[in-house]
């Protein structure tokens, strides 16, 4: 029968715990500057873009309503569009910058103000961090830096961490699973991962939860005690000559 020395407590930090943020949405307040937009075939959605800001027009036919146009605010009489939840002379719904027709074409509005998808690209929207390119949908925010939501990923799995929960190690961000798979220390007496912020005690040459360093007879709390251990298992004083165990 051995004492055991007394066992070492902590409590795991929080550090290297994240949470990405996101959105659906643009630079806010980026000014756009003035000047002609290069001529160039219009960008092509990326074929795992989600919650894409592109939104189209809808062409009204003549003799359905008589609205009132959002940009002049005269009663619009023939075809019109829609977009916005607002109606539009065709000839008045045009790009913030360059003044092109947006009436087929799609546009992107932002803080109330539309653009075409060439100088939303070239002067609003964020650059994801991994592909480079600019972002037309749901940007996730980590790291100090934007990315696609299909190009943040756990460096093992190589899954998108969307808006879950993730560890930093080394730079390198991970999903939890991967994380305490690889990297985790996991509680001897319920063999479940000692997590951020859990409070955790080192006995016996391994690593507990507070909560689960017991007596292995009568499951006493040890914690802050003198124990025993006998096959390292640990026993209070009670029950340290027990012979059954």
């Amino acid at each position: 029968m051995t004492k055991g020395p007394p066992a070492i407590q902590g409590q795991v930090p929080k550090a290297g715990l994240f949470t990405p943020s996101s959105g659906i949405k643009g630079n806010g307040g980026a000014s756009v500057p003035r000047g002609p937009v290069p001529t160039r075939p219009l960008p092509q959605p990326h074929p795992k873009d989600e919650d894409t800001l592109v939104q189209m027009a809808e062409h009204i036919p003549a003799g359905f309503r008589t609205p009132m146009c959002a940009h002049c605010n005269m009663v619009i009489r023939g075809p019109f569009l829609v977009a916005l939840g607002k109606s539009w002379h065709k000839e008045e719904f045009n790009c913030t910058h360059c003044r092109k027709s947006l009436a087929d074409i799609g546009f992107v509005e932002e803080q109330g103000t539309v653009y075409c998808e060439h100088c939303y690209e070239d002067f609003l929207a964020p650059t994801c961090s991994r592909c480079q390119d600019k972002i037309l949908g749901e940007v996730i925010n980590a790291l100090k830096q934007t990315w696609h939501v299909h190009c943040f990923l756990c460096a093992t799995c190589q899954q998108p961490i969307r808006n879950n929960t993730f560890h930093l190690e080394e730079g390198e961000p991970y999903c939890e699973q991967d994380f305490y798979s690889m990297f985790g220390t996991s509680c001897h007496g319920c063999e479940f991962p000692v997590e951020a912020g859990d409070k955790f005690l080192e006995a016996l040459g391994y690593t507990w939860h507070d909560n689960c360093f017991v007596c292995a007879v009568c499951c006493t709390t040890l914690e802050g005690q003198t124990f025993f251990s006998k096959k390292d298992k640990p026993l209070c004083k009670k029950h340290a000559h027990t012979l059954k165990i």
